[in-house]
């Protein structure tokens, strides 16, 4: 099947044959459902802070921090804005086919929002003048053309994070500015540094440090603070390789063979490359402007306090289970490390899995008990598209918490769906994340993952169809083995912008 230069092309990414080959065999099997048992729900795997609640779990956070915790905020900020502007792209398609821009307006509601109310966007005034500097008219067609090609803004070729989202008496923000201000009032170390890092493509890297070397200095003074700002990129490695309909490798006009980005779940390996105590997960389009931080901040904190409440117990019950004999562990030592693991940390036993040995028992707690912990943000389900909370069972027969894509749900199946159709949650991404062991000593992330939870989809490529592969999505698959724990946040946490119009409701006017 690979000939001694499509080796050397596969090692030179990165990868290894075998690696390789196992996604062929992925195309050729598929990947199975993930089997769901119930949906997660507030009493039943989601947590409800009542206001006592939340202010505690606050102070046990400042109070952490203020004790040398070293808190970091992760950005996947790499995916292109291009599909914010889907409908506009296909009404300038209809300008060069057409003379008639009220026609094409009429019938392209979102391009004729956008085109009435263009004045309330946060970069209408640059957007004006680009226009004005080149005599052209400020029509429909010019407000559209500019907006996204490079003789204008080029919005429809750059990240989100480089867009301007809000309007301030000082000028507009970015969503990479958005973060920064905001991972000032959360994740700030007792020195007031704030460590963030954004995951970018490589072509997008130079304008992100660009930015930052134009504002950095004027937000430290403004928020107090010192930035420490990384930035990284999907690693070749994780790519996946791309074939054909009868699951052959799929190959340029040169012979060579194809490789496409395997997915947010890659950024794995950018996490594990990560050095803190505490890891702020949250996407680069979910931003609001200042006067509606506050809650945000607030239950940032208190996911970050639920994090380290847990965290204390599962340390105490980690060093025990590492550094005593098992004949030293009394039984009811161990039934309590038991009792911790399904009730707390949510992780059930697998159907009649009984251990009549004490080992047997030691070797499961030990097991579960030694893995990164999260704890996952979960809002009312109104109607919004995203993964959601269930319980499912696992591929060793476990059952635990997993955050579920509706694309894992088996669509023919009856039961499975109505399961589904009960979820009262859905994910936002908003995750707080612990990495580490009792020791201090870094978990490696790649042992977490669950492999069997990958996803196929077609693309095309130069007029010919293909399958693509991608990895266990970052906080689906990719984090199936890690120890879990659902906190209900409010809604107003919430403000993802999907398509450019989100800017004209009011959490970002």
């Amino acid at each position: 099947m690979f000939s001694e230069k499509d080796k050397n092309q596969i090692k030179n990414r990165g990868s290894h044959i075998e690696m390789v080959k196992s996604q062929i065999v992925n195309f050729e099997n598929g990947f199975p459902f993930l089997q769901i048992e119930a949906a997660a729900s507030v009493g039943n795997g989601i947590i409800r802070l009542s206001k006592e609640e939340l202010a505690k779990r606050i102070d046990l956070y400042e109070s952490k921090i203020s004790k040398n915790t070293k808190p970091l905020k992760f950005i996947p900020a790499s995916g292109a804005a291009s599909r914010m502007f889907k409908a506009l792209f296909e009404a300038l398609e209809a300008f060069e086919n057409s003379n008639s821009e009220k026609i094409i307006l009429s019938e392209n509601k979102a391009a004729k929002a956008f085109s009435e109310k263009f004045e309330k966007f946060a970069f209408a005034t640059q957007l004006q003048k680009a226009i004005q500097n080149e005599g052209e008219e400020i029509n429909d067609k010019n407000k559209i053309d500019f907006l996204l090609n490079s003789k204008g803004l080029n919005y429809g070729s750059l990240p989100k994070g480089l867009l301007k989202f809000h309007s301030y008496k000082n000028g507009a923000r970015t969503p990479f500015e958005e973060h920064l201000v905001e991972g000032a009032k959360y994740a700030k170390d007792s020195n007031g540094k704030v460590n963030l890092h954004f995951t970018v493509s490589p072509e997008h890297q130079p304008e992100f440090k660009k930015l930052l070397g134009e504002i950095k200095e004027t937000y430290e003074k403004e928020l107090n603070v010192t930035f420490s700002i990384s930035f990284s990129q999907q690693k070749p490695s994780t790519d996946t390789i791309a074939v054909d309909l009868n699951n052959k490798p799929f190959r340029k006009n040169d012979g060579s063979l194809i490789f496409r980005p395997g997915g947010h779940g890659a950024l794995i390996e950018n996490l594990n490359d990560l050095d803190a105590d505490i890891i702020f997960i949250k996407n680069i389009d979910n931003v609001v402007p200042d006067r509606l931080k506050q809650p945000t901040i607030d239950f940032k904190k208190a996911l970050a306090g639920v994090l380290l409440k847990h965290q204390e117990k599962l340390f105490f019950y980690q060093k025990e289970l590492n550094e005593k004999h098992p004949a030293a562990l009394d039984s009811a030592f161990l039934a309590e490390a038991a009792n911790f693991l399904e009730y707390t940390l949510n992780t059930k036993p697998a159907v009649n899995q009984y251990y009549t040995e004490k080992e047997e028992l030691v070797h499961y707690l030990r097991e579960k008990l030694n893995r990164p912990l999260r704890v996952c943000g979960m809002v009312k389900n109104k109607g919004e598209p995203g993964g959601g909370p269930f319980w499912a069972r696992n591929s060793n027969g476990t059952v635990s918490l997993q955050v579920v894509e509706s694309s894992q749900i088996d669509p023919e199946s009856v039961q499975q769906q109505n399961i589904a159709k009960h979820a009262t949650h859905f994910n936002p991404v908003d995750l707080v994340c612990a990495v580490k062991n009792y020791k201090g000593e870094k978990f490696n992330l790649n042992e977490f993952t669950d492999p069997a939870t990958g996803f196929i989809s077609k693309k095309s490529k130069d007029g010919k169809e293909l399958k693509a592969q991608e990895l266990p999505g970052l906080w689906n698959g990719a984090m199936s083995n890690w120890n879990t724990l659902f906190v209900e946040v409010p809604i107003e946490t919430f403000n993802p912008v999907k398509t450019v119009n989100d800017l004209l409701r009011e959490q970002h006017s």
